[in-house]
């Protein structure tokens, strides 16, 4: 029954999907144009929430408890962050990407750049998504995680290539109804299945996992920080902003993605303490979501399965769609590639759609190669490398000095601190210079001093 319920939601999905294609009339509507409200909030929670926030934070649940929830909280305060001082600001710029905004204040060269470096973020973080959706085959369907990988992960790339932002958008709606609904359905059905309910949750687990600093603050710190710069500059979560029919939208559905990310976490990181109170010898956190899942009942099982499937499918999508928009917009019709195309629009949507798809096998196959790695941990790498780009873009609004050519050595110097800081803790098991001195600091530290020391030097050239 549960199998049934999951696939029949799967395909409903994807059918809803292909008929969104009748919807895409030009590039525009590919990349979202005009949209309300509900669109607008339904594709941005659903980019922050996703699998991450499911079976990764359920994942820090089972291991730390109830602190596996900053995660989500770190970003429903980077959308406040968002909404409060920039969503007016980026809409009323009127370009489909972040890096275009980048563009507009530093450069064409460093809004190349930035572009380079926040496809190849976007297809790491695309990647997340698809590893849930492996442990999700692998805990409900019992096949290989690999295989489960390929045939669901093709199923959302197929919908998002062919539809763009309005089969997102769509089916988004759909997947944030079943994801809240099916969420609270697991918590009530869960500590009701534990005699005792909540008290016996907190007699069996130890004092720390009720604790909101039990996962330690020195990465409850960093996940804010990411996140809190980070939310500015993500293209995935920014598109349906930029697509807004106006700046009240912009602003007001920014609000609202703030709140409706950043209480779920809770949730999750709940479900995950009960898995370690009825499943105590998982020999994988990350089984623990779907675990807990399996044991209800095959009905309610099924429909919470479905929420999950829902908060899977409801992040890869706009992150798949977002790298065909910065890549067409930003690099190729910028570049001598596609200058002289602009005008042939037709062109212009098989480009965007070329290389969604491209971008979405890219995320499929790194998922395959690290599908044994903490989501989690995953996503602040990427995280980290986009909370850097957001000081540069700071820069160049605030600072007329900034340096276009500073601006891009810091970009892509940030991006290999970042990957060796990852390097030598994977290879030594702490951080260098100091054990909580994380990526996300050595990169915004990185982008800050290369950016400020670089301009000056050019200032002081130029004025020689």
């Amino acid at each position: 029954m549960q199998i049934l319920i999951v696939l029949a939601y799967l395909i409903l999905t994807i059918v809803i999907g292909l008929y969104s294609k009748k919807k895409i009339k030009s590039s525009k509507t590919f990349d979202g144009v005009g949209l309300g409200t509900l669109m607008c909030v339904c594709v941005g929670a659903g980019e922050w929430i996703g699998g991450t926030a499911t079976t990764g934070i359920s994942e820090y649940g089972y291991e730390y408890g109830i602190s596996g929830a900053w995660y989500t909280i770190a970003n429903g305060i980077g959308m406040f962050f968002l909404a409060l001082f920039f969503a007016k600001l980026y809409r009323s710029m009127k370009t489909p990407t972040v890096t275009g905004i980048l563009g507009k204040y530093i450069g064409n060269r460093a809004r190349i750049v930035a572009s380079v470096l926040s496809i190849f973020l976007t297809i790491v973080l695309g990647s997340i998504p698809i590893i849930a959706i492996g442990t999700i085959g692998e805990t409900l369907f019992h096949i290989n995680a690999a295989v489960s990988i390929l045939i669901m992960g093709a199923g959302v790339l197929l919908y998002t290539v062919f539809g763009g932002m309005m089969a997102v958008g769509y089916t988004n709606i759909m997947h944030m109804v079943v994801l809240y609904s099916g969420i609270i359905l697991a918590v009530i059905l869960c500590l009701g299945g534990i005699d005792g309910g909540f008290s016996t949750l907190k007699d069996t687990l130890p004092a720390s996992y009720f604790s909101l600093t039990g996962i330690g603050m020195p990465k409850i710190s960093s996940w804010v920080v990411a996140s809190l710069l980070g939310a500015c500059v993500s293209q995935a979560g920014l598109q349906p902003i930029l697509a807004s029919k106006d700046i009240k939208t912009a602003v007001r559905s920014s609000y609202i993605i703030a709140i409706i990310v950043g209480v779920f976490g809770f949730m999750t990181a709940i479900l995950g303490m009960i898995a370690k109170v009825q499943f105590p010898g998982l020999a994988d956190a990350k089984l623990a979501l779907p675990t807990l899942m399996m044991s209800l009942n095959p009905i309610s099982g099924g429909l919470v399965m479905a929420a999950i499937i829902a908060a899977v499918l409801s992040t890869a999508s706009p992150i798949f769609l977002a790298c065909g928009t910065l890549f067409t917009r930003d690099i190729y019709l910028e570049t001598k590639l596609g200058r002289d195309r602009k005008d042939d629009d037709a062109h212009v949507l098989k480009v965007s759609r070329y290389v969604t798809l491209i971008a979405g096998i890219t995320s499929i196959v790194l998922a395959l190669i690290y599908y044994r790695q903490k989501a989690l941990d995953i996503a602040y790498f990427a995280y980290s490398i986009r909370a850097s780009l957001f000081v540069v873009l700071l820069l160049g609004i605030y600072w007329r000095k900034t340096s276009q050519k500073a601006a891009n050595i810091a970009m892509l110097s940030t991006g290999l601190v970042g990957l060796f800081w990852i390097i030598y803790k994977n290879v030594v098991g702490q951080y260098p210079i100091h054990p909580n001195f994380s990526e996300t600091y050595a990169a915004i530290l990185t982008s800050l001093i290369v950016t400020v020391v670089g301009s000056i030097i050019a200032y002081k050239r130029k004025n020689k």
